[in-house]
């Protein structure tokens, strides 16, 4: 197929697609899908080899969110039976972020409900950092604690934070219908603090909210440009007692095209598969270990996980290997320069127009809404984590 050659050929420049060829993309038939998996895994491999780095989420308070995001079970008025709880102690988040390391976790996520810190609260956040790389070392640790204000990202990285993480979730268009509590430009703001504070910037997307393929490609765009070192990519879990609760728009032919032309976009970035993995890729998860670096470890915030050891026994299976601590997760013009310096625009356009399907779009399966589990273990109770 010419686009996916061509995505290939630029994938390995680092070169930007257009925006045809990264909607084409996401128009390709169930029929093409192995060809596109296989087209975008030869850009991963380009870049990340075989190694896959695993990530822990630490909730440092869980719900109790003044912000009305519509996508998450945290949010002000949220129904959803979650786990809720203030700040957990820095000798507990210590023990639950030593139980992922113990699992083979290279980064420690520290996240926080809430619009964004005080000052106190960065105070908090800075003991538990301090704590965890006193008992683990070589462990990264990236904060994720809302909007920051002036100094605190500063502050965050004095305390010996590597990276800070903030979504754009979706595209600047649609934004507003998400979430009104803040605005798409307050996340922008927050990313260009953090990288001017010397962290590695991590921002990501959620896709499955409702929204079209030209938003999906409008915020990865938005994501090449901002340029973060990591893009998680999240599919949304559809809580019930949130206001997407109906949202059950993926398969997981889906979300594998979705993660490749994230992968052709950003072909030298850390593409973290992120929360609904197991919902949304269910059995089609090691395939996607061809698109992304980087995965989750065990839970997630308020959701479960599969267990720790079905994760590792998941990327031995496909082939791939566990990237070790002493490994530069990123390719060395990255890890140097703290960005991959090349943004300065696409090619002409490939001239063709996406194939529609044959037999019309398929049949969307009956939402697996059995697979969604809410998180009773690790921070914040007194059971063991998923690790």
């Amino acid at each position: 197929m010419d686009l996916l050659n061509t995505l290939v050929d630029k994938g390995l420049r680092r070169e930007l697609p257009t925006r045809e060829e990264a909607l084409a993309v996401l128009a390709t038939s169930d029929d093409d899908l192995l060809e596109v998996v296989a087209a975008a895994g030869k850009v991963r491999r380009q870049w990340f080899g075989r190694r896959v780095k695993l990530n822990y989420l630490v909730n440092l308070k869980s719900g109790l969110c003044p912000e009305d995001c519509s996508y998450c079970s945290q949010r002000l008025g949220s129904k959803a039976e979650i786990l809720k709880y203030t700040w957990l102690k820095p000798d507990e988040a210590s023990k639950a972020a030593a139980a992922g390391v113990a699992g083979g976790a290279k980064r420690v996520c520290l996240v926080a409900s809430g619009r964004g810190p005080t000052d106190r609260d960065v105070d908090r956040v800075s003991e538990t950092i301090e704590a965890i790389k006193e008992q683990n070392e070589g462990v990264e640790v990236c904060a994720c604690l809302g909007l920051l204000s002036d100094g605190q990202a500063d502050r965050l990285r004095s305390a010996g934070a590597d990276a800070y993480n903030h979504n754009l979730n979706t595209s600047e268009g649609t934004y507003g219908d998400i979430t009104t509590t803040h605005t798409y430009a307050d996340r922008v703001e927050t990313v260009h603090q953090a990288q001017a504070a010397g962290l590695s910037a991590c921002s990501g997307l959620i896709a499955g909210m409702g929204e079209s393929d030209a938003d999906l490609v409008d915020v990865v765009f938005s994501l090449r440009e901002l340029d973060p070192d990591s893009v998680p990519v999240n599919f949304l879990i559809p809580f019930e007692g949130t206001p997407l609760a109906k949202e059950w728009n993926l398969t997981p032919q889906r979300c594998l095209r979705i993660l490749a032309m994230v992968r052709f976009v950003c072909p030298d970035v850390e593409v973290r598969l992120a929360g609904g993995r197991e919902v949304h890729l269910r059995s089609m998860q090691p395939l996607a270990l061809n698109l992304v670096n980087s995965i989750f470890l065990g839970d997630y915030l308020t959701s479960e996980g599969q267990a720790g050891q079905a994760d590792l026994d998941m990327i031995a299976d496909a082939g791939f290997e566990v990237e070790g601590a002493g490994t530069t997760t990123l390719p060395a013009h990255r890890a140097e320069s703290g960005g991959c310096g090349s943004h300065d625009g696409g090619c002409a356009p490939c001239g063709e127009a996406p194939e529609e399907a044959a037999h019309g779009s398929p049949e969307v399966p009956a939402a697996r809404t059995d697979l969604v589990a809410v998180r009773r273990r690790g921070a914040g109770t007194d059971l063991a984590p998923n690790a």
